[in-house]
C-alpha cells in the first residue's frame, strides 16, 4: 500500500513536467535523442571528411541532425510547421551544393543553417526558463542549447569566410586563398565559445573579430544563466517539498 502511495505521488511529481513539455513543445525523452545525435556528430565530423565520400556521410549526418531538432521543437502543430519551414531550404542547399554547386551556391545553406538553428535555440532556451524543476529533460535540454550555439556560430563562420576572403588566418597556411570549411569553423567555435583561443585559426577582418567577441561572451553568459537559472528551480523544487510535507 505504501509503495501504491510513492508511486501516485511520483506519478503526480511528473505530471506537471509532462504538461509543460507538452505546451513548450518538447518531446518527452527527445531531448537526450538529441543529445546523443548531436555528440555523434561532433565527434564523427572530423573523421568522416577523411573518408572518400565523407561529403556524403556529413550531408547525411547534418540532414539527420536538423530532422532531430525538428522532431523536439515540433511538438505542437505550429511549431512543427515552422520548424519543417526553416529546415526545408537548409537541408535542400546542402544536398543542392553538394549535386550542383554551380546551381546552389552555398551561402544558402549556411544563411538557411543560421535562421533555423537560431530558432532552435529560442525554443530549447524558451523551455528552460519556463521548466517548473530540474530534471533529465531541462539538463539535456541546456547541454543541446550550449552546443547549438557552437554549431550558430559554425555556420557564422563559414558564411562570414565565404563573402569575405582572408577573414581568418591559419597557422602554418600563408596562402590568402584558405577558406574556412565545415570542420574548421566547428572546432575554431567551440575553442571560442570556451574562451580557449588556441591561436591556430585568428580572425582577421572586423566581422570576423567581431562574433569571435560575441561568442565568447555568448558562451559565457549561457553557462552563467544556465547554472542561476538550475540552482534557482532546485531551490524552488526543495522549498516546494519542505512545505508540502
Amino acid at each position: 500500500m505504501q509503495d501504491s502511495r510513492e508511486s501516485q505521488a511520483h506519478d503526480a511529481r511528473l505530471r506537471p513536467t509532462a504538461r509543460m513539455l507538452s505546451r513548450l513543445g518538447i518531446h518527452r525523452f527527445s531531448a537526450v535523442e538529441l543529445l546523443v545525435v548531436l555528440i555523434l556528430w561532433l565527434i564523427s565530423g572530423p573523421f568522416v571528411m577523411q573518408l572518400q565520400r565523407g561529403d556524403v556521410i556529413e550531408a547525411v549526418l547534418m540532414t539527420v541532425l536538423m530532422l532531430s531538432a525538428v522532431r523536439v521543437v515540433g511538438g505542437r502543430r505550429r511549431m512543427l510547421i515552422v520548424g519543417c519551414v526553416l529546415a526545408a531550404p537548409a537541408v535542400i542547399g546542402k544536398w543542392g551544393n553538394h549535386v550542383r554547386p554551380d546551381l546552389v551556391p552555398p551561402q544558402i545553406f549556411a544563411i538557411s543553417a543560421l535562421v533555423f538553428i537560431g530558432f532552435v535555440v529560442v525554443q530549447l532556451l524558451r523551455f528552460i526558463f519556463r521548466a517548473p524543476r530540474v530534471n533529465t529533460e531541462v539538463l539535456c535540454v541546456g547541454i543541446c542549447g550550449y552546443l547549438f550555439i557552437g554549431i550558430f556560430w559554425a555556420s557564422a563562420y563559414v558564411l562570414v569566410g565565404q563573402l569575405v576572403p582572408g577573414s581568418f588566418a591559419f597557422s602554418g597556411d600563408s596562402s590568402s586563398d584558405h577558406q574556412m570549411i565545415g570542420v574548421e569553423a566547428v572546432y575554431f567555435s567551440f575553442v571560442t565559445l570556451c574562451t580557449v583561443g588556441y591561436g591556430d585559426i585568428v580572425p582577421t577582418s572586423y566581422v570576423s573579430r567581431a562574433l569571435a567577441i560575441f561568442e565568447a561572451t555568448a558562451g559565457t553568459f549561457y553557462v552563467t544563466v544556465l547554472i542561476a537559472r538550475l540552482v534557482a528551480l532546485h531551490a524552488t523544487e526543495i522549498r516546494r517539498e519542505d512545505a508540502n510535507g
